[in-house]
């Protein structure tokens, strides 16, 4: 059944600048104290998550095509909200974010 979810995912194609990212991590965080910290709790917008999907750029000035920085693959974090959320019919969480709201990679 994993296939048949891979498929979904894979079957969005961003467009322009756009990226699909599937959210990684743990609903909950521990402070270096041992507190745990719900998700929810945080006022923090940014996001840890691997890209699934890349757009093929954006357009510049001169009508040149500037490749996106970004690869499938990527452990990113990035900015997110309720309103770039993606529902594509399982259990994970996907958003379809700019390339301007990617903030780094991680190694």
């Amino acid at each position: 059944m994993k296939k048949e979810e891979k498929k979904k995912t894979l079957a969005v194609s961003p467009l322009a600048d756009r990226v699909l990212v599937r959210r990684v991590g743990k609903d909950e965080e521990k402070s270096p104290a041992g507190i745990i910290i719900p998700d929810t709790a945080t006022k923090e917008k940014s996001k840890v998550g691997v890209i699934v999907a890349v757009g093929p750029g954006r357009f510049g000035e001169e009508g040149d095509l500037i490749p996106m920085s970004v690869k499938a693959g990527a452990k990113v974090i990035f900015n997110a909200g309720w309103d770039n959320e993606v529902d594509l019919g399982d259990d994970e969480e996907y958003f379809l974010v700019k390339e301007s709201d990617i903030l780094g990679t991680i190694k």
